[in-house]
């Protein structure tokens, strides 16, 4: 089979031929049809974030594809089902974290001694076939394509979990800080769910495309969200903490902000006391990642609905590392997927 792999830090990504994996017991082989470009996938190839430890490095965590064969024991999946392989499969079942017995989540990425973790510990998606346990995989909804799939199963996952982390009252007004991968199905999940948006981006080129994917408003900046009536909600889910705390001026007394992005660099920091009284205003910082499997579910289903759409850039697989570059140079709208 043909996969892209990461020769080494900072390289390029190359299209090699690799073994076609067979799939164990429990398992289940997938023929991908297309999987998504991350903006982590950048992190990891340059290596700010870990560099993957499989070997040799197959990137890709948003693959979607179809059962093409299953391993002995496997009931719950059939040759011909459409499904997606998660970021997170599973833990190592030992450390201390594992012994609070907690659902599989995105946090135990960060917080258990050996994840397993699709394109990072484990061969990821951008290949043409891989192999996951069948409890990793999640049917994909009959009417949704491959290549707007891919993308539900990272950013999409992402963008409704931070959503559903801020628990927005009734009428709640909702503010997306950051109209990229994350943040453009983020605005589109808090319009579908019938809230006021606001899109928060200082690209005057994505204004026009913040309000057609669903923005009542769209401003530049805190002040601006300020000056606009403020959030009840704000969705962090770019990578800047220093525009998470600019954009902070518009969230209203009892606000909730979501960390969803991820800034490798910069801490996150308040303005002084006497500018700024956090302490205050009642309002909530808090984090979310990939919050569980049936948000997943929720995530893909909201879209199978046709209430959200991906909007993407498709590349063929020989093209994998066009784009990358893309997402790299931050120039694709806004997710970049590619076909297997």
């Amino acid at each position: 089979m043909r996969a892209a792999v990461i020769p080494e830090v900072g390289a390029a990504w190359e299209l090699r031929e690799l073994p076609t994996p067979e799939p164990a017991p429990g398992e289940v082989l997938v023929r991908v049809q297309a999987s998504g470009v991350c903006h982590n996938d950048v992190l990891a190839t340059r290596g700010v974030i870990p560099f993957p430890t499989a070997d040799p490095a197959v990137p890709g965590h948003e693959p979607v594809g179809e059962v093409v064969a299953v391993g002995e024991g496997v009931t719950s999946r059939r040759v011909g089902d459409r499904v997606g392989v998660t970021w997170v499969r599973g833990t190592c079942g030992r450390c201390d974290y594992c012994s609070l017995g907690l659902p599989v989540t995105g946090t135990a990425a960060f917080l258990c001694a050996a994840p397993v973790t699709t394109g990072f510990s484990v061969q990821g998606g951008h290949a043409e076939y891989l192999t996951a346990a069948a409890d990793q995989t999640v049917p994909i909804p009959a009417g949704l394509d491959p290549e707007v799939a891919a993308p539900l199963m990272c950013a999409g996952y992402t963008a409704w979990s931070a959503l559903r982390a801020a628990d927005p009252a009734p009428h709640a007004r909702v503010a997306v800080l950051g109209i990229g991968g994350v943040g453009h199905l983020a605005l589109q999940y808090a319009k579908a769910c019938g809230f006021g948006t606001v899109a928060v981006t200082r690209s005057a080129d994505k204004h026009d495309a913040a309000r057609r994917l669903g923005a009542d408003e769209v401003v530049s900046d805190g002040a601006g969200l300020r000056a606009a009536g403020g959030a009840d909600v704000l969705l962090v889910t770019g990578p800047s903490h220093a525009a998470a705390g600019d954009a902070m001026a518009g969230l209203r007394p009892g606000g909730t902000m979501v960390l969803s992005g991820i800034d490798a660099a910069a801490p996150l920091q308040l303005p002084p006391a006497a500018v700024y009284p956090f302490f205050g205003l009642g309002q909530r910082i808090v984090g979310s990642t990939h919050d569980g499997p049936h948000l997943l579910r929720e995530a893909l289903a909201v879209a199978a609905s046709g209430a959200v759409t991906p909007v993407v850039e498709t590349f063929p697989k020989e093209k994998v590392s066009d784009a990358f570059t893309r997402v790299a140079d931050g120039a694709a709208r806004f997710r970049a997927v590619v076909t297997y």
